[in-house]
């Protein structure tokens, strides 16, 4: 039995794992590539998720975790299309589309928007996203399942 067919309600999985280190001596490079990424929602709630942790200024590892959702996000739809060709091909894909908010409590979701939700739309449909972050030492993991 194709494994894919005995599925029931999981259209793909995803997980990530970013090196805070590596990440945060990234984002602190002058022309990084992570310099648009971000949403300007994203970019506030890291700060402000990292002002209450009592280190200002040290957003690196609020934003190396939405980097891990944004990857693993991308990862579980591409899992869900599996042997099709992927919608948006991966250099045209607009990374604040795909963007990672908390809410009042700090549970993360994804928000997707524009040509991306279009695209996830017209590839399975109305999907549910599923996203759980975590951060420990040096280290961010995301995980994320569509249903």
């Amino acid at each position: 039995m194709n494994t894919r067919e005995g599925r029931v309600g999981v259209k793909g999985v995803g997980v990530d794992v970013v090196d805070l280190g590596a990440f945060a001596a990234s984002i602190a490079e002058p022309g990084t590539r992570f310099a648009n990424v971000f949403s300007a929602t994203e970019r506030r709630q890291a700060r402000d998720a990292a002002e209450r942790r009592g280190a200002r200024g040290d957003d690196a590892q609020h934003l190396g975790a939405r980097w891990a959702a944004k990857e693993a996000f991308i990862k579980a739809w591409s899992e869900a299309l599996y042997g099709q060709s992927p919608p948006i091909a991966p250099e045209d894909v607009r990374w604040p589309e795909i963007s990672v908010v908390s809410d009042a409590w700090g549970r993360p979701a994804i928000r997707l928007g524009g040509r991306i939700a279009e695209a996830v739309r017209a590839s399975l449909g109305e999907v549910q996203i599923n996203l759980s972050l975590s951060h420990e030492g040096d280290t961010a993991t995301a995980f994320c399942v569509l249903s």
